[in-house]
């Protein structure tokens, strides 16, 4: 396949609001904009804020659903959580590691955004990790009630 761009649709219910959160908090670039929607560019991907009518109501922990990057450099995490930490953003779950000395190793941290949104960043000590290690039976944390 050739390259292709991931895009995510996702509910708030202000837009401005959106815009505080995403681009001045998280370092999104701000696309198109109109009255009900809000295009974002997240590390060359497009995720786009749709207005909502309904209530946004939390959800209960990290499953089924939230969304984010998996970062090729520790650096790179590392920069965007002091970037989150700078401009206090919603911790859902601080940074931590997971799978300590494991071919699953990663550390990886859950912001919230005005809307209940969770989004989750992390970085695998071993790339082989995000898409192989099929002998491993572990993916996330145990369910969540």
């Amino acid at each position: 396949m050739a390259a292709a761009l991931f895009h995510l649709a996702f509910p708030v219910s202000d837009i401005a609001l959106a815009k505080q959160f995403y681009v001045q908090g998280l370092g999104c670039r701000a696309g198109r904009e109109s009255p009900t929607s809000l295009i974002l560019e997240l590390a060359g991907h497009q995720i786009v804020a749709h207005l909502s009518r309904s209530p946004l109501t939390p959800q209960n922990g990290i499953y089924p659903r939230h969304f984010g990057l998996v970062f090729t450099d520790e650096a790179d995490w590392q920069a965007l959580l002091e970037r989150a930490e700078q401009y206090r953003l919603s911790f859902y779950q601080p940074a931590r590691l997971r799978f300590p000395d494991s071919l699953l190793e990663h550390r990886t941290f859950f912001l919230e955004d005005p809307f209940h949104n969770l989004l989750e960043f992390k970085f695998y000590r071993y790339p082989e990790a995000i898409f192989g290690a099929q002998d491993f039976a572990l993916v996330g944390d145990a369910i969540e009630a």
